[in-house]
């Protein structure tokens, strides 16, 4: 029987592919959201391969150790690019307990401009990004080896958010809450850089030194947790099968 730490975490992970269900961030079975086990070290939790989002519950879930294996005989696996983008990352920045790569339609959309820079003095939401964002300039086509998540990591350093060119972006958090508000509250700040710009109009920038202060704000002083747990409130009315 798992420990509550980990049951918890589980209905967390189980929580936040539903909810990206709902606010339009996943693509169908693809893609992967990923957090390390409390109970086991080394032990990674994370999307089962070929599992629609709105099937994945804290059950369900994948748990492999550094090699890819599942940890019980018979347990889901991942798919092959879900390991290979996250176990080198949460190996190589052990802050980033929690990992979420996503194919979401305005973050994926600004990856594949040839500036694939978000502006983050452009909204409030971009803000909370400032002086945290990094790129992953390659695109190298199908993931086959884990040396191409090691360079995700090694571009990553230690920042929140990885913009991957033509290929969406990778957030980390120290919790999933966390994760999974970065990602909600990057995916609209990309909107709303597209959407502003999309006809050739220029940005009216927030001043450098706020934008700096709301990104030391969102990094020193997180209010993610809180807002995620509002959020699992509505799957525990309408979902609740997802922390079976």
């Amino acid at each position: 029987m798992r420990n509550a730490a980990e049951r918890e975490v589980r209905c967390d992970l189980a929580a936040a592919h539903r909810l990206a269900v709902r606010d339009g961030l996943n693509e169908g079975a693809w893609n992967h959201l990923s957090v390390m086990s409390p109970d086991e070290p080394g032990v990674m939790l994370i999307t089962p391969g070929y599992t629609h989002w709105s099937m994945v519950n804290a059950s369900n879930l994948a748990a492999v150790d550094e090699d890819g294996e599942p940890v019980r005989e018979g347990g889901p696996v991942p798919s092959v690019a879900g390991f290979i983008i996250h176990m080198p990352v949460h190996q190589a920045i052990t802050e980033a307990q929690c990992l979420m790569h996503v194919h979401a339609p305005y973050i994926t959309a600004l990856s594949m401009r040839k500036d694939v820079r978000l502006d983050t003095s452009s909204s409030q939401q971009a803000a909370q990004f400032c002086d945290d964002v990094a790129y992953y300039d390659s695109y190298d086509g199908l993931l086959v080896a884990a040396e191409e998540g090691r360079r995700m990591a090694e571009a990553m350093d230690g920042r929140r958010v990885l913009m991957m060119r033509n290929h969406g972006a990778m957030v980390a958090g120290k919790t999933v809450g966390q994760a999974y508000i970065d990602l909600y509250q990057l995916e609209r700040a990309c909107m709303y850089q597209i959407l502003a710009t999309g006809d050739g109009h220029a940005l009216e920038g927030i001043p450098p030194d706020i934008a700096a202060a709301i990104g030391r704000d969102a990094r020193e002083r997180p209010r993610s947790d809180r807002f995620f747990r509002a959020m699992r409130d509505v799957l525990d009315a309408g979902e609740p099968d997802y922390a079976a």
